[in-house]
């Protein structure tokens, strides 16, 4: 077995071409495509009936910004958890376009009652505690809210019989954990090596969705998203980390920048291109099947603030802040999405660069 540092030495030496140099930026630039455009075919959601969990979390959001904005006789309903004072920040200004429910996916019976409401085309499950270290210290919450969710929804949907075109369910490239260096990038054939309670829930989550297809004919399709980032982020998620605290830097306000694990390697990829990601899969990938979606391009911790303070022409020092770092690290995650290419339509569109320019200019 590989050390950890054994693995960033080994990925280094061999994987140089897959990862994003800071100091060599425009190579890196021209990969991508100077016009963007769509790569779903908008046709498809003309006076659909679409059901999104998750609605008011980062990715919900922006798939209702970018659903809205293809077609103005979509419906979309969104289901958020009952709170004593309904508040939705990231979707505030959809509100009169869109129809909210209120339930939860561990109670059964709220949520059957939504569905038997809303009787969607499409279904969208976005819902899930997703950030990781939070799957630490509050295990058990994770496997009710992603594991006996995911159950619950797949059973009401079998019981009623509902003529649904298909159910997208949100995996995480999270499940694949420890991976070597020989196996870089990750296919979908990868083995699955979590390395915390939500990565533990999210291949739980995927193996019930795809078993609900097998026995019982419900049309699902699973997306493993690798690291996806952009404005309206979760200000505890690394790239908002830094993006933050470069924009603190502008402002004058601090010098450092506070850190946890400098050295893990992620694909991180520009949330539109992840939510193109969401449309191909569900409206024309293939039903019971996995597809990754990523970047194919990786970048240290370390690296991306470099890159990003480059871009602002700011000077700064590290601060490494050990309390951050993850009871089990996953060194390297970086997408190999040839599969979603060649059956789907997906690549993506952003530079990283673009990415955190978007993230920095949100928090000035």
């Amino acid at each position: 077995m590989l050390s950890e540092d054994e693995i960033y030495q080994k990925i280094y030496e061999k994987h140089q071409k897959l990862l994003i140099d800071p100091h060599n930026i425009d190579n890196y630039i021209n990969k991508f495509p100077k016009e963007k455009k769509d790569l779903f075919n908008k046709s498809y959601f003309h006076q659909k009936r679409i059901l999104i969990t998750g609605i008011s979390g980062f990715v919900g959001s922006t798939l209702v910004e970018k659903l809205l904005s293809i077609d103005q006789e979509v419906e979309i309903y969104g289901i958020v958890r009952r709170q004593s004072s309904p508040t939705y920040p990231k979707i505030d200004k959809f509100l009169n376009r869109i129809v909210i429910k209120e339930a939860n996916l561990f109670d059964y019976s709220s949520l059957e009652t939504t569905i038997k409401e809303v009787q969607p085309d499409y279904i969208f499950h976005l819902a899930a505690q997703s950030f990781v270290p939070s799957s630490f210290r509050g295990p058990i919450e994770v496997v009710r809210t992603n594991i006996e969710g995911t159950v619950n929804l797949l059973e009401i949907i079998r019981k009623l019989d509902l003529d649904i075109d298909c159910i997208h369910v949100a995996g995480s490239s999270e499940e694949y954990g420890l991976v070597f260096p020989d196996e870089i990038p990750i296919k979908e054939s990868n083995p699955f090596r979590p390395q915390s309670p939500y990565a533990a829930s999210k291949i739980a989550t995927e193996h019930f969705s795809l078993a609900y297809h097998r026995m019982y004919g419900i049309p699902i399709v699973v997306t493993r998203g690798f690291n996806h980032t952009g404005p309206n982020r979760g200000v505890m998620f690394v790239t908002s980390v830094i993006a933050n605290q470069i924009a603190k830097i502008l402002r004058k306000e601090i010098k450092e920048i506070i850190i946890g694990n400098p050295n893990p390697i992620r694909d991180f990829t520009d949330i539109r291109d992840m939510i193109q990601g969401y449309l191909l899969a569900i409206t024309v990938g293939k039903k019971g099947d996995v597809y990754n979606l990523g970047h194919g391009m990786g970048i240290s911790i370390k690296n991306l603030i470099e890159l990003t303070a480059t871009l602002y022409n700011v000077k700064y020092t590290i601060k490494i802040d050990r309390t951050r770092f993850r009871p089990a690290e996953v060194p390297v995650l970086l997408c190999d999405y040839a599969k979603a290419k060649n059956h789907i339509g997906y690549y993506p569109q952003y530079p990283i660069t673009e990415t955190m320019q978007n993230l920095v200019k949100s928090y000035l």
